[in-house]
């Protein structure tokens, strides 16, 4: 299941978008994923929106009112991925970000979104006070 983290310019970000871009961002993953839409999937599957008060590209501060900059990372259990897998991920995450963008065609160069997939080594997730494996997750999911 994803936890993902997506950074934005602080006031660049107004509710419209963020209600089109939350609502969607995580089934999107879990769609990729190949996750089954649960109850018990979708509430293990989170969304954090960081607004960043400084952004820097290049050594130069973004101005107010320039098109925001995106950074979103999917955080998964190793071996969850292959390879068509990240490349949903990445192709959805971008659509969705893109959809919501009053200039979704500036989605194609890689100057306006980073999509980063951190796969999470097995041991190294936990929940409730204990390590959660990942096939722990799969029973989770699937049974409940």
């Amino acid at each position: 299941m994803p936890f993902v983290e997506l950074f934005v310019p602080k006031g660049s970000f107004d509710q419209e978008r963020r209600e089109k871009i939350g609502g969607r961002l995580v089934s999107e993953v879990m769609i990729a994923e190949g996750a089954p839409d649960t109850e018990v999937a979708r509430s293990i599957s989170w969304l954090v929106v960081n607004e960043i008060d400084a952004w820097f590209v290049g050594g130069r501060q973004l101005p107010a009112g320039e098109k925001p900059k995106y950074v979103v990372r999917v955080g998964v259990p190793a071996g969850s991925m292959n390879d068509d897998k990240r490349r949903d991920i990445v192709r959805r995450v971008t659509r969705v970000l893109a959809d919501a963008d009053v200039d979704p065609g500036r989605f194609t160069q890689a100057t306006a979104a980073w999509v980063h997939i951190n796969e999470v080594p097995e041991g190294n997730w936990g929940a409730g006070g204990e390590i959660v494996r990942i096939e722990d997750i799969a029973a989770m999911v699937t049974s409940g």
